[in-house]
């Protein structure tokens, strides 16, 4: 099969991995080709503000599993084709000459077994490393399964490893992957975490040690295919954050693109807005100190569609507010709708010269157009009355209305349904509905 018909078939079987990002890696590699200071990945920005690109593609389509959700799955009727480990090394390498990509993201469907799967993705990086001297960013995919000594050696060649845990829960995981088990997606992860710690231990007794995964390790969830609530999906991001060190989970609405009488039909739309709403609560957990518990519980265990998750947490808790900007801790200031971790630092080490009003708080960032109904500032020291329905009129987040982007919401008390989202053909206009949404969540407060 000629070369490029390989590349389109397995660019395309990798297009539904979402783990493909990078907060940055700063990997030494002297002069050589491709060499960085803290780049990033595919559709990411890197440390010095470049927006870099990277070839996403799989080593092979070829598959001895049979996951009910996958596009490459063994029973589904594809073309298959897989690379050589010349083959691909060399293709990564013209790209890179020919200013197409900085980077590169290597997945695989599973040959023979986990292991000579392994063998030949690093196989392919040690080529491009060693032979070309390639030492640009490399994002590889672990085969759940794998040896511990081929987990290690992906590590010294690769910037990231991700182990992608799939499905929410184990009971989902044997229904729809049969052949993977959760012992063996989160044992590599367990393995990464140690060599991690350990490499870091390493690297301060002797600075030219080997570095092992230098940019962490991430995975990603497929959302959508089987039933968790969002609450059950955020409690297990937090505890892979806590356990394995993770520096990103990554949602995938699930795309229907195969027939299984235990999946969603192929007509189901993806759950883009569910997959959004994860990301907005992800970074919650990350960046503002959040804890899975205060954003949804057992009681309202899905995200409010009309409202992003701070802004709901915090029209549930409005008798913690107003908070004074010129007082307020920065663990505190966190907790605004408007207020992220940048413009927090900005208004604790700005208000040491003065008192700030509203001028100064846009000045520094602040998303008025939310902060404004939990402050008070030096201009307005008894913040603004307006109420709560009135502030929820405020917050509803217009990007809902996209089409596309309906989603069944939990936020009233069971049995309380909000009303449905205009659709391309719909005559109700974004003002109508959300009127209703008002009503709505008046009656569930």
């Amino acid at each position: 099969m000629d070369l490029m018909d390989k590349l389109t078939i397995l660019a395309d079987g990798a297009k539904y991995d979402a783990a493909c990002t990078s907060s940055g890696a700063d990997r030494p590699g002297g002069g050589g080709l491709g060499s960085t200071i803290a780049a990033g990945c595919c559709h990411s920005f890197s440390a010095d503000g470049r927006c870099v690109s990277l070839l996403k593609v799989l080593m092979s389509n070829n598959c001895i599993y049979d996951c009910k959700y996958c596009v490459n799955r063994s029973s589904n009727d594809i073309a298959r084709t897989s690379f050589t480990p010349e083959e691909l090394a060399e293709l990564t390498i013209e790209f890179y000459r020919r200013n197409y990509i900085e980077g590169l993201f290597l997945s695989s469907g599973v040959l023979r077994n986990p292991d000579y799967t392994m063998e030949q993705m690093i196989r392919a990086l040690e080529i491009i490393r060693y032979k070309y001297d390639f030492w640009g960013y490399i994002h590889a995919k672990t085969i759940p399964g794998a040896s511990p000594d081929l987990i290690w050696r992906l590590g010294l060649v690769a910037d990231r490893l991700s182990v992608n845990i799939e499905l929410p829960s184990e009971d989902s995981l044997s229904r729809l992957a049969p052949a993977k088990t959760r012992k063996a997606i989160l044992r590599p992860m367990a393995q990464i975490a140690a060599g991690r710690q350990q490499n870091t231990r390493e690297l301060a007794h002797y600075k030219h040690a080997p570095t092992f995964a230098g940019a962490g390790q991430a995975t990603q969830m497929i959302i959508g295919a089987s039933p968790e609530s969002d609450y059950s999906i955020l409690r297990l991001a937090e505890g892979l954050y806590g356990r394995y060190e993770l520096k990103r989970v990554f949602y995938s609405a699930y795309i229907p693109v195969v027939e299984d009488s235990l999946l969603p039909s192929v007509e189901t739309k993806p759950p883009l807005l569910r997959e959004h709403r994860l990301y907005q609560a992800d970074f919650l957990l990350r960046q503002y100190r959040f804890v899975a518990d205060e954003i949804l519980s057992e009681e309202a265990p899905n995200f409010n569609p009309y409202l992003d998750p701070k802004c709901n947490w915090a029209i549930h808790n409005m008798h913690l507010f107003p908070v004074d900007v010129n007082t307020a801790s920065q663990a505190t200031l966190l907790r605004v709708p408007g207020i992220g971790p940048l413009s927090a630092k900005r208004i604790v080490a700005a208000r040491k010269t003065g008192r700030l009003g509203m001028p100064e708080l846009k000045k520094i960032g602040v998303v008025l157009k939310r902060a404004q109904y939990f402050i008070t500032t030096a201009d307005n020291p008894t913040g603004l009355h307006t109420g709560r329905e009135a502030t929820v009129r405020a917050l509803i987040d217009p990007g809902v209305y996209s089409a596309g982007m309906e989603q069944l919401s939990l936020f009233g008390p069971p049995g309380m349904g909000l009303p449905a989202l205009p659709g391309p053909g719909d005559v109700a206009t974004v003002a109508q509905a959300a009127e209703e949404v008002v009503a709505c969540l008046a009656k569930a407060m």
